[in-house]
């Protein structure tokens, strides 16, 4: 398993320019006030198949040989890096193979279906993910692309954040959320990677997660990787793009970097997200609200004076949005 090298990172943004879209940052005095710093919102819900996935499934997916490509690329993912794979290989002219949960949201099966994609369901587990996609591989010689523990995704993902320090270069903290860690680690290899570059203070890299889903939040603490609880999969979080385990290369970057996790309740991100939605009149996922819940709840210490949150996602089934529920 290859390691991401942070000097990569201006590589791998290169490789995707082409194909990505260069997302805008936005912020709003009335957040500002409420946190006490200034803060960006760099807006990946904008991007391609609306979330920063497509930037890792770029540079997964389209440098790959013909040889290897030709029976096409194959995948498990709840929603959005489905989309990114199926996206991607579209581009390449290649076909793609998306194992998907069963209670993946309706909006996220429709569009992995749309980028000519083939969805193949599996039971919301981990174990059936991944039993399913050995399954398909089998049957497709797909070539497989795991949707975080990969280390050209990791620096796919990496050129978002590379790509904020470069609007937005005197931040000194990127929040992002964690799930398998991809954003997370590629964050951290993107902020010294700046830093090297460009003679600039490091910046901080920190994320927030559910305490509904916090086995990232474990595993810092207890130096290996932790699963969530049967308590957490039998009552998921809301957020359900950050319902997975943490991927070995993403934590070996963050253990390095000893990057520190903040935890946040569930009534806090509906909260978060309807804030984000009204004052920014823009649609986030509950996942990207994970980070902004941290920040309201003032979680994040010391106090950082220029603050950078990377707003993952915006693919919402409207027709379960949280605060409709009875």
């Amino acid at each position: 398993m290859d390691f991401p090298d942070s000097l990569n990172v201006s590589v791998s943004y290169e490789r995707i320019k082409p194909f990505v879209h260069h997302t805008p940052v936005l912020h709003s005095t009335d957040l500002n006030e409420k946190i006490g710093s200034n803060v960006w919102l760099k807006c990946e819900n904008f991007q391609k198949v609306g979330a920063f996935k497509f930037r890792g499934a770029c540079n997964a997916v389209l440098p790959l040989e013909n040889s290897i490509a030709k029976n096409g690329v194959a995948t498990h993912s709840s929603g959005n890096h489905g989309q990114a794979i199926a996206k991607a290989a579209q581009i390449k002219g290649i076909p793609a193979y998306i194992v998907m949960p069963s209670n993946a949201p309706i909006v996220k099966i429709e569009a992995v279906k749309g980028y000519g994609a083939k969805v193949i369901f599996c039971e919301p587990t981990q174990m059936a993910r991944e039993q399913t996609l050995l399954e398909v591989i089998k049957k497709t010689n797909a070539y497989f692309i795991h949707p975080y523990d990969d280390a050209s995704v990791v620096l796919g993902q990496a050129t978002s954040a590379w790509e904020f320090l470069h609007q937005i270069p005197e931040l000194d903290l990127i929040m992002t959320p964690v799930g398998g860690g991809g954003l997370l680690s590629g964050s951290i290899l993107a902020a010294e990677a700046f830093h090297t570059s460009n003679n600039y203070p490091l910046c901080t890299v920190m994320a927030a997660e559910p305490e509904q889903a916090n086995d990232a939040y474990r595993s810092m603490l207890s130096g290996s990787i932790q699963s969530l609880t049967d308590e957490q999969i039998t009552n998921p979080t809301i957020a359900d793009g950050l319902r997975t385990r943490l991927g070995t290369i993403p934590f070996q970057v963050m253990s390095r970097a000893q990057t520190e996790i903040v935890c946040v309740s569930e009534e806090s991100i509906v909260q978060a997200m309807r804030y984000i939605w009204e004052r920014f009149n823009m649609i986030i996922e509950a996942s990207c609200a994970v980070p902004i819940a941290a920040l309201l709840e003032k979680k994040i210490t010391p106090t950082f004076k220029n603050i950078g949150v990377i707003i993952t996602g915006g693919n919402v089934d409207l027709d379960h949005l949280p605060w409709n529920k009875p």
